[in-house]
This record gives structure tokens, sequence and C-alpha cells, in this order.
């Protein structure tokens, strides 16, 4: 069983209005060893709204500390953070990550060109592949900005909100043809970005929102995983992206057959920065 759940949000995201203590209290009644907490920090988020996905660190490790200390006979609690990855911010993200406990860092890729994929105006003027390509572009010079991460977060979260497989999610289907298109497609890539994060002694995240979003699949893709574990990667971080209770640990009881599929037997946890690796069984 998995169950630790190392990517959830809360209040202290802009896009969600859950309290911390309701998570940690459905982790408590969801039968969890442990939560990291990862709440959004996209510095230069283009919006006009201040301090639009970015939280106060100072007011985040009080509560976090504060849950740790009333809750510590129940669920072990960890300090993360997902740092939204971009050009220019580079200072900014050294500067939190030095200058708090963090236990664990997802660096992920919301904004593409100042751009985010959720919304229809990315993909005007361009094919979809086009669009889908220079998401994982961007992917890759983030991996290559610099920035202090330990995983790579829901590395295909660009195909979720194609205009597409938006479609195919209003209609309740899953087009298997369509994803294993798109997805080689863009491989070489992928493949990349992989080695990459290997060689600089990184890993990626199996992140469950892609059940949730009605995929089929996790993020990233099963050929991903699968070929991130026959490049020799080993650190893989297991989270829900949950933004509500109901969300969290979404559809972990179908991670470990999938990962052991994959070539995995192992997960893993971060602990003061440190990799902690879990039997899957």
């Amino acid at each position: 069983m998995i169950t630790s759940d190392n990517h959830v949000h809360t209040s202290f995201s802009t896009d969600s209005e859950t309290p911390m203590e309701t998570m940690v209290l459905a982790g408590i009644h969801k039968g969890l060893s442990s939560i990291c907490f990862t709440d959004h920090m996209d510095y230069q988020f283009p919006s006009d709204i201040p301090s639009f996905f970015v939280f106060s660190p100072e007011e985040y490790f009080l509560e976090l500390d504060r849950l740790a200390a009333k809750y510590a006979s129940s669920i072990q609690i960890r300090r993360g953070v997902e740092l939204g990855l971009k050009k220019g911010i580079a200072q900014e993200c050294r500067q939190l990550s030095s200058s708090f406990p963090f236990d664990f860092i997802i660096g992920s890729t919301h904004l593409v060109d100042d751009m985010d994929p959720y919304y229809s105006t990315y993909w005007e003027g361009q094919s979809e592949r086009q669009g889908i390509l220079r998401y994982y572009e961007t992917t890759l010079e983030n991996i290559q900005s610099g920035i202090d991460f330990d995983v790579y977060g829901h590395i295909d979260y660009i195909i979720r909100y194609t205009p597409t497989q938006k479609q195919y999610r209003e209609q309740g289907i899953t087009n298997e043809a369509y994803l294993e298109r798109e997805l080689e497609a863009a491989f070489p890539v992928i493949d990349e970005i992989l080695k990459q994060l290997i060689r600089s002694g990184r890993g990626i995240e199996l992140n469950t929102a892609g059940f949730k979003y009605g995929m089929g699949h996790p993020h990233p893709h099963e050929r991903i995983l699968k070929r991130y574990r026959e490049l020799g990667g080993e650190l893989l971080s297991i989270g829900s992206d949950g933004h509500q209770p109901e969300a969290l640990a979404y559809d972990f009881a179908r991670v470990p057959e999938l990962l052991r599929e994959c070539g995995f037997r192992c997960y893993t946890l971060f602990q003061n920065r440190q990799p902690i690796q879990q039997p899957l069984s």
C-alpha cells in the first residue's frame, strides 16, 4: 500500500480553499502514515491580482509546525512546496529554498511563454501538437535553469488541457489512440527530459490526478514511467495533487501494481531534502 501523499495543496495555494488542518484530518481518516504539503509558489505568475500563487513562507511554516506538533501521534507532517518554474525566477527560488527547512521541493511547468495551457488562449494560433511540444521544450529549459528541486511534477500535465482532451473528458471518453499518438510525437524531447533529470540526481513523480481527470492514466503516462526506469531512474514520489479532502490519496490503490509493471520496486519519500526509498509491498 501507498500510505504517504507527497503532493497536497491547501488554502495557502491560490487554487484551493481547504484549510491545512482539514487535510491533516482527512489524511488520518484515510489511514495515511504521512503527508507532505506542497503548496504552490509560482513567482511572477501573470496576474493583476497581488500575490497570485504566492504565499507567506513564515505563515506557512508556523501552521505546519503547529499541526505537526498537534497530530504527532497520528500522522507525520512533512514540509514541501511546488515551485512553478519559468525564466527569470532562479534567484527568488534559491532564496526560498535556502531560507526555509523544506523536506521536499517539486518543480513543475505551469506556464509556457507566460501562458497557462489551462486556458483556451494558449492554444490559439498553433496546432495542438505545436502547443504540446512547446510545453515539453519549456520543461527542458526549466530543468536546465539551475533552480533547486527534488522531483519534476506531472511531466505530461499538458495533455490534460488540450482542446481535444477537454472534449473527450466532457464526453466521458478515454481515447487511447489520441494519447499514444501525441505521446509518440513528443517522445524525443520527453526522453531528453528524463535523461537530464537522472544525470542531475533528480526524480519524477507519479501524480494520480490523471485518473481524477478521466485520462485513464496517471501523470506521467506509463510509457514515460517505464522509460524513466529503463534509463536507470529510481527517485519516484507519489502524490495526488489533491486540493480538496476527497482528492487526498486519490486512487492510490491502483499505484503499486502499475509501478511493478513499469519495473519499480520502491517509491520515494523526501525528508530534509534527502530521498528515503519505501518498498511497494
